[in-house]
């Protein structure tokens, strides 16, 4: 067999591969649809190489894929790191990697879609709201013990309206129960809920509000996730309480409330005490007051009996006979004593009597003697105090007499003794 050559021209129009990759390049990195594009899709796969993330985004309903990368300095920026297995959309660049001849998408940004998406809303308005105080627990207000009206805010149709009603009625018959109708699921529950609260603020009959929905699908509780019906009920004038969807679920309304109770049947046993519950604390507390009572008698019987041993122990007989006694005889001290003090207080008596008669100075003019006193009425006493001429009283025992003095002899040079009276 033979094998012959067969000669072939080089076209002129052919390009180099490089060429051909600058083209595709050019083309689709200076495309503005392409700079900057939002595509929706699944993480299929997700690794990590020298602190860059490199993604492969899926497409849900076909085998279409085309790989993102997420440089370093870049991921801090991200709302939602990406995660294999999560359904997300990417806001990216379209780039060719040139080296091999691939496109990829330069990631700017990535949010969840679907719940996802749905929960990252929630949480962006948990921490808005969080950061106002509108879930501090200071903020939360006592339930009212026993209040006379309650007031629901649920739809009538729903099969929560009646669960509660059943467990009010069973726990309190005569209980007042107003129903604010609204709607609890969908696009316009949010807005009627707020608009039942303000009816009941506006109404003004209710001590205690309960917010009410039966368990569903967690998409079917969104309307409690809205900011609307949360600051309706964070700024309601009366204490409100949650009972909505199932123990597991808990809505941001929940947490904005004064107290969660998860199911409505909850928050109706939350809201009210049974009275066959407060029947039995009161018959508890009688019974306590019994005892108590009972043991304040007995220990106040034993005190009272104990005193009364104690009282015979003193032997208060003999202790009054003796006391008796005594007082007699003090008695018979103070009989016998007296005459006697009497009989020496008239002796001191009698001498103070004559002492006051033995120096009465007119018991003394009567032995013949004279008070002599100048014009000034000072008593005389020395012939030093007086001169010829002068004119001076003389007091006698009976009478006075006044005289002029003609002569004034010398002073003796010691008086004499007087003489005893």
């Amino acid at each position: 067999m033979t094998v012959s050559q067969i000669s072939v021209k080089m076209p002129e129009e052919a390009v180099s591969v490089a060429g051909v990759t600058a083209y595709i390049q050019a083309l689709l990195e200076q495309d503005p649809q392409l700079y900057q594009v939002w595509v929706v899709g699944e993480i299929s796969s997700a690794h990590d190489r020298n602190g860059h993330r490199f993604l492969t985004l899926q497409d849900t309903e076909t085998t279409a894929s085309i790989q993102a990368v997420v440089w370093r300095s870049q991921r801090a920026k991200l709302v939602t790191p990406p995660v294999a297995g999560e359904q997300v959309f990417l806001l990216g660049q379209v780039r060719v990697y040139t080296a091999r001849g691939q496109y990829q998408l330069n990631t700017l940004q990535i949010l969840p879609a679907g719940a996802g998406l749905q929960a990252l809303r929630r949480r962006q308005l948990y921490e808005r709201l969080a950061a106002e105080g509108v879930f501090d627990d200071d903020l939360k207000r006592p339930l009212p013990t026993y209040p006379r009206c309650v007031a629901v805010v649920t739809s009538p149709q729903a099969a929560a309206w009646g669960d509660i009603q059943k467990t009010l009625k069973q726990r309190q018959p005569g209980l007042s129960v107003l129903l604010s109708p609204a709607i609890v699921q969908g696009a316009q529950a949010p807005e009627s809920i707020a608009a039942a609260l303000a009816r009941v603020a506006t109404d003004r009959r209710a001590e205690l509000v309960m917010v009410a929905r039966g368990g569903g699908a967690r998409e079917d509780l969104d309307a409690f996730d809205d900011e609307r019906v949360v600051r309706a009920i964070a700024l309601h004038p009366v204490p409100v309480i949650t009972g909505i969807g199932h123990e597991r679920d808990e809505t941001l309304a929940d947490l904005a409330a004064d107290l969660c109770a998860h199911t409505p049947t909850a928050a109706a046993e939350q809201a009210v005490p049974h009275l066959a519950e407060l029947w039995a604390a009161h018959d508890s507390r009688r019974h306590i007051v019994k005892a108590a009572l009972q043991s304040a008698v007995q220990m106040h019987y034993e005190q009272v009996a104990d005193l009364r041993r104690r009282l015979e122990q003193l032997h208060l007989e003999q202790t009054l006979q003796q006391e008796q006694q005594r007082l007699h005889w003090y008695r018979h001290r103070l009989r016998q004593g007296i005459p006697n003090r009497l009989q020496t207080a008239q002796q001191h008596c009698r001498y103070l009597s004559q002492t006051l008669q033995s120096l009465d100075p007119a018991a003394v003019l009567k032995r013949g003697y004279a008070i002599v006193r100048t014009e000034r009425d000072r008593v005389l006493e020395t012939t030093a105090d007086i001169q010829v001429g002068d004119i001076v009283q003389v007091q006698l025992a009976q009478g006075s007499l006044q005289a002029e003095v003609k002569a004034v002899g010398e002073p003796p040079t010691s008086a004499p003794e007087p003489s005893s009276l």
